[in-house]
Order: structure tokens, then sequence, then C-alpha cells
């Protein structure tokens, strides 16, 4: 069995992206009991920050978050300026055996990417491939960047591998996703047992599906949509849950 959390955590900022509350996200996720946590928009530097808030940790946020819970982490950088830069990250109990970032945005500025790890499951039940993804507000880019999410699975993992894709895909409609399900054949875990995807923005009123966990190679056994306090005063994001038999 394995625990799978999906999360934007917004930079480590609340929901108005005024008070930095990445001390509390930390909690939660410990809290949250997971194997794996499937981060997008986690900030690796920012020069001004570390200077000028007192409790900005002093290694990276990624970092910062595993602690002694997730041993085994990867962070893929892909918003690059002068302050710094921030992107995706896997945070696992599990080994990474390897792990790969792959820039999806032709925008510098932009944190659309594709994080791929391949951890080693206890018990020699073989390997899982963890992707962790945050693609484009814009449809056609959003478009462009799901036929490079298929060309980069279909080249780089077996068909016959098992695979949790996560992330933040601000697909809200739908449409795209049930495509994305098509052609790589998989599953969304909140619609496969709730009939829809889970709204997850704004988290203080959900009304937007962004956020999504897709699968193919073991079986789900539940996913729920966290959205208690303090999850909708942290991030402008709530975290999905999955729970998946392997």
């Amino acid at each position: 069995m394995i625990n799978i959390l999906t999360y934007n955590i917004h930079k480590g900022f609340d929901r108005y992206n005024r008070d930095f509350v990445l001390h509390r996200i930390k909690e939660q996720l410990q809290q949250a009991d997971v194997d794996v946590v499937l981060l997008q928009e986690i900030q690796g530097r920012h020069y001004h920050h570390e200077t000028g808030i007192s409790t900005w940790p002093e290694v990276s946020q990624f970092e910062f978050l595993a602690d002694s819970i997730w041993p085994h982490y990867a962070y893929g950088k892909n918003a690059i300026y002068e302050k710094g830069h921030h992107g995706n990250a896997i945070l696992s109990k599990y080994n990474l055996l390897e792990w790969n970032n792959l820039n999806l945005s032709r925008f510098q500025r932009a944190s659309r990417s594709l994080l791929h790890g391949r951890v080693d499951l206890p018990d020699d039940r073989g390997p899982l491939h963890l992707i962790c993804v945050h693609l484009d507000l814009i449809g056609f880019e959003r478009k462009r960047q799901i036929k490079e999410l298929k060309r980069y699975i279909d080249a780089s993992i077996d068909a016959n591998e098992p695979v949790i894709l996560g992330g933040d895909f601000n697909d809200w409609h739908g449409g795209m996703g049930r495509t994305l399900e098509a052609n790589l054949g998989m599953q969304e875990a909140f619609r496969a047992t709730h009939g829809n995807y889970a709204k997850t923005f704004p988290s203080h009123l959900p009304m937007l599906r962004m956020d999504r966990i897709y699968y193919r190679g073991v079986r789900l056994l539940e996913s729920i949509r966290l959205e208690r306090q303090p999850w909708s005063q942290l991030s402008d994001h709530l975290p999905l849950f999955a729970r998946f038999a392997l």
C-alpha cells in the first residue's frame, strides 16, 4: 500500500500571499502520514526572503519539508528570475533510484514542468514511477504540454510498469483530463471515486478543478480532498490524497 499527496504550496505563503506559513504546512504534511508528497510552486531559493523573513528556513524549502520524514527527494528548478527560482519537488520515504526534470514552458519565469522520479519499493515489489507536473493556465499551451507529457511517458516508461502522475493541471473544465486518461490509459483517482474531478481552487471556496492524481498499474483504494482547517487557510490550493494497493 502507498499513500500519495499532491499539493501546490504557493511558495510557502498563505492564500492571500501575505503570511509566510511554510512551518504550518510542514506540520500538516507530517500529520497527513503519507509515503510520497508531490509538490508544486516550491521555492528553491529567494535571496530577498532569505534575509527579509525571520522564519525563512536555513535550508531549501524542499529539504525543510522533507526533514526526517522523507529522506529521499528531488527538486526541479524551472522558474528562474533575479531573486531566485522555484519549481516542483518529490519527497519520498522510498529510495529514489533516478530522477529527471523536463521544463515544459516556453517562458523562463513560468514553472510549467514535469519532474519524474523512479522509486525502489520495499519487499522486492519493483519500481514505481512518480511524476509531478504543473501545467499552464493558457489552454493552447496546456494542450502542447500534455502532448509532450504523453511523448515523454511513452518513451521513458514501460507500459507494464506502475505510474502515479499528480500535480496542478490548471484544467478547471476537465476536458483535457479525459483526453489524458484516454491517451495514456490512466484513471484519475478522485474522479474514479467521486464521479468528477476535485474542486481545489481557491482553497477557502473551491470552485475550480485544478489538481489531479492519475494512475495506472496500481489499484486505487481511496481518494479525498483535504479541505478542513487549517488546509483552507494555508496555500491557495487544497491538497489531494490517494491511497493505492501495489
